[in-house]
């Protein structure tokens, strides 16, 4: 933890607008939607992120503020730093995940979900099991408070009770107007007080105990 105090974690530049900030939340969410519809057996990870940039200058996206990230099959077990097997392809019967941060009107849009394609009931479970994972933690947070350490804390133990195997290397960050990375936010995960709304990423991330497929899920937490 760093010893940042949390008015300066969670300063704004002057340009920072809250309802900008939901609407590129939206905007990002119907990015990701538009590449789901695009997921199909046998594309790879580069094609898939050719085509989502199609979706992106559809929108009036004004540029990426993490490289987007869609990771299939048994690279949905990587953390973000990770590099994927380049010889995947999205199988008959599978699970793939798509990670986005993209920048509308000057403001930071930052989402993430996992889906399958075919008959993957299995891997299909670990999906909804990210998705009510993270409803579950950022639940607690609105009705209890929790610092940012808590949260993550909870959600470690909440996923092992699932039966899952939690990612705590991922700890969620801050978003801002662009670029956030200036007033050094730091991991929601290293966060000694509770967040405020409209500020944070909350990131998910699962996996199977022993096979090789994960989840991922990631939103703004908002009141």
């Amino acid at each position: 933890m760093t010893d940042t105090p949390v008015p300066q974690r969670e300063a704004v530049g002057h340009r920072f607008d809250a309802s900008l900030m939901l609407k590129s939340r939206e905007l990002s969410w119907a990015a990701l939607e538009g590449i789901k519809e695009r997921m199909r057996p046998g594309i790879s990870e580069d094609e898939a992120r050719a085509e989502a940039m199609q979706v992106f200058a559809s929108l009036g996206m004004e540029r990426l503020w993490h490289p987007v990230l869609i990771r299939i099959g048994e690279n949905t077990t990587k953390i973000y730093r990770e590099r994927s097997n380049p010889d995947v392809r999205l199988g008959e019967n599978d699970i793939y995940f798509i990670d986005l941060g993209l920048v509308f009107d000057g403001h930071e849009g930052d989402v993430g979900d996992t889906f399958t394609v075919g008959h993957a009931p299995e891997q299909q479970a670990c999906a909804d099991a990210a998705r009510a994972l993270f409803n579950d933690v950022a639940s607690v947070w609105r009705t209890q408070g929790m610092t940012g350490e808590a949260l993550y804390a909870y959600a470690g133990q909440q996923a092992q009770a699932m039966g899952w195997r939690f990612n705590h290397a991922i700890k969620g960050h801050r978003v801002s107007d662009f670029p956030h990375s200036v007033h050094k936010g730091g991991d929601l995960g290293e966060l000694p007080a509770t967040p405020a709304s409209g500020l944070w990423i909350l990131e998910i991330q699962i996996a199977h105990p022993t096979e090789a497929y994960g989840a991922f899920y990631e939103d703004l937490l908002t009141a």
